[in-house]
């Protein structure tokens, strides 16, 4: 599309005008699809505790979310008269903005990618690590007591759980010996038993279960969400903030777990490969499955948000200092070491 309009309005401006549109091409259903998931995730619970859940406004109950949005883009943004106005207003912008621009990389399909880089995975991280910003930017120039406990706890638990993170990342890079997304989802093609999945090799198998509790840590989901524990600090470093600034902070919390599923699926699951490496399961696009998939790992997140009670602050920090960091680091060498063997064979 871009080459097609560099052709008809140069190749600077065609250049600008087709990033721009894959850039909306993105980001628009994105922001649809978060209103959806919130709708699905409310459903989930209220399935979960016997209840109905949404079902008022629209069929099913499905522009509840939509409404909501509505409800708070009309209401009157508040700032506490103690608060630093500048940074009060930037922080739930730099939590949206973030949680947009890691979707850059992401492979929907064999030739759907925004900006298919060899270095993907490790863009996705820098980027998804700047996250932590905004909440903590929140947490100070709220100038109140509640948020400013949820900022020191989040940044806390975001680099407690990012090295691990980092280190199962590794696990995955050495397998696939590429950090290009595209190359990872291409290796794992009947990667064992004619699945297409690298979650399924019994070497990486621990560390596709590691990968999915650290996320629900790194997007601060139950049983982590020690940031807005509603029992002990009110609503964490979104207590003060009202109106679209609100609304902000909910779209990029969902556009993060959005993503952190859609990581689950493209580094250990096939990503839009089919399940099974068999012929006809091809003729299905890829985004079809690859939608599919993070759907199944949303279910998850949602399962878990019903079910598993909160951890208290110093089990959060044990899980993820004593035994994923050092159980993380184990694999990378265990890995390599594998990876040895198997292209040099055993030193005699």
């Amino acid at each position: 599309m871009t080459a097609y309009l560099q052709s008809l309005m140069g190749f600077e401006a065609g250049w600008f005008v087709g990033t721009l549109a894959l850039i909306l091409l993105i980001a628009l259903p994105l922001m649809l699809a978060v209103a959806m998931i919130i709708y699905v995730d409310r459903k989930i619970w209220a399935a979960m505790a016997l209840r109905r859940g949404p079902n008022v406004v629209g069929p099913f109950g499905l522009l509840q979310s939509f409404a909501d949005g509505l409800k708070v883009f009309l209401q009157e943004t508040i700032i506490p008269s103690g608060a630093n106005k500048g940074l009060f207003l930037l922080a739930p912008i730099i939590t949206f903005t973030v949680a947009l621009l890691a979707w850059a990389v992401i492979p929907f399909g064999e030739n759907m990618v925004l900006a298919n880089i060899n270095i993907g995975l490790l863009y996705i991280l820098a980027v998804s690590s700047l996250g932590v910003y905004g909440v903590v930017i929140a947490g100070w120039a709220s100038n109140s007591k509640y948020p400013f406990f949820s900022a020191m706890r989040a940044a806390a638990q975001m680099i407690s759980y990012e090295v691990s993170i980092g280190f199962i990342i590794i696990s995955v890079v050495l397998m696939a010996g590429s950090f290009n997304l595209q190359d990872i989802i291409i290796g794992q093609k009947s990667h064992l038993l004619g699945i297409n999945a690298y979650g399924i090799n019994p070497l990486l198998f621990p560390m596709a279960v590691m990968f999915l509790i650290s996320s629900l840590a790194e997007t601060a989901r139950t049983p982590f969400d020690l940031t807005e524990a509603e029992s002990e600090l009110v609503a964490g470093y979104q207590t003060e903030y009202s109106s679209m600034s609100f609304a902000l902070f909910w779209l990029g919390e969902y556009a993060n777990v959005l993503l952190m599923c859609t990581l689950n699926a493209i580094l250990f699951w096939g990503g839009w490969l089919p399940p099974i490496d068999w012929e006809p399961l091809y003729m299905v696009p890829g985004i079809i499955w690859l939608f599919a998939k993070i759907f199944f790992f949303f279910f998850i997140f949602s399962w878990v948000k019903a079910t598993v009670p909160r951890y208290r602050y110093d089990q959060l920090m044990r899980l993820g200092w004593k035994i994923f960091l050092p159980l993380s680091l184990f694999w990378v060498f265990l890995v390599s070491g594998y990876q040895m063997i198997d292209k040099f064979g055993l030193p005699l």
